[in-house]
């Protein structure tokens, strides 16, 4: 079977916010919005478009996610209390294992790529 490219863009009509977990919040209401736009025959590999509005939780990951902000501003700070300021057209990558926050100034929008150990 021969397979099509997919494009990924930041259009997130067809998805609905919902709130972050409670339990992760340390401030504000964020709410998300997930458009996954693919994942792989394995299901170990994912990606799409990710927004928030503003407000701050826990991370813990079990995946590694590569990261490109399209809009809006973060923080992230790991474990140890170090912070990256995350703004719009900066990449980067969250490793597996990582234990932090992440901090949604305003508003922030995001394409993901996740990659999870079977």
């Amino acid at each position: 079977m021969t397979q099509q490219l997919l494009r990924i863009t930041p259009s997130c009509n067809a998805s609905q916010a919902m709130p972050i977990s409670a339990d992760r919040v340390l401030a504000g209401a964020p709410q998300e919005v997930i458009h996954n736009l693919f994942t792989n025959s394995k299901e170990n590999f994912f990606c799409g478009v990710w927004s928030s509005t503003e407000g701050r939780w826990t991370l813990n990951y079990t995946e590694d996610e590569f990261c490109y902000l399209i809009k809006g501003k973060a923080i992230l700070t790991d474990a140890a209390g170090v912070s990256e300021e995350i703004n719009s057209g900066d990449a980067f990558v969250i490793p597996a294992g990582y234990e932090g926050t992440w901090e949604t100034i305003g508003e922030a929008q995001k394409f993901y790529a996740i990659y999870e150990e079977s």
